[in-house]
């Protein structure tokens, strides 16, 4: 698992919701190529409304015929790395908006990182079906 603290980047990327790479969803195509590229982490937000470079609004509101939501994928990683996956992204996102900030990640804990009252690693946390 990747470590993760202090100065960190993170990129931004926002797309419309039915925008595609090769007949998948292209929000879907960047998380899965950040995971392989071995990012700290990526996720993916739907929107409710909001409008981009075509000035076309995009809203979930039941009487609008224009469904092709805001999307935003955010990554956080250290700069080297984050700066490393750009060019990926260049390939990707044809249309759409890519931002960069500067961020201090304070915490980043996954759930093999912690531990439950007898110390047992990975407990804490996890659900039982």
């Amino acid at each position: 698992m990747t470590r993760l603290t202090g100065s960190a980047l993170r990129v931004t990327v926002f797309v419309g919701e039915h925008d595609t790479w090769h007949h998948k969803p292209l929000y879907s195509e960047i998380v899965h190529r950040a995971h392989g590229a071995g990012l700290a982490g990526a996720s993916v937000f739907r929107g409710i409304e909001g409008f981009g470079a075509s000035s076309l609004i995009h809203t979930s509101r039941l009487l609008s015929l224009n469904e092709d939501l805001p999307v935003a994928v955010v990554i956080v990683d250290d700069e080297e790395r984050v700066r490393a996956f750009l060019p990926q992204l260049d390939e990707l996102v044809t249309e759409g908006l890519v931002i960069l900030d500067d961020c201090e990640v304070i915490r980043y804990v996954g759930q093999e990182d912690e531990k439950d009252e007898k110390g047992d690693p990975g407990a804490k946390g996890k659900r039982w079906l």
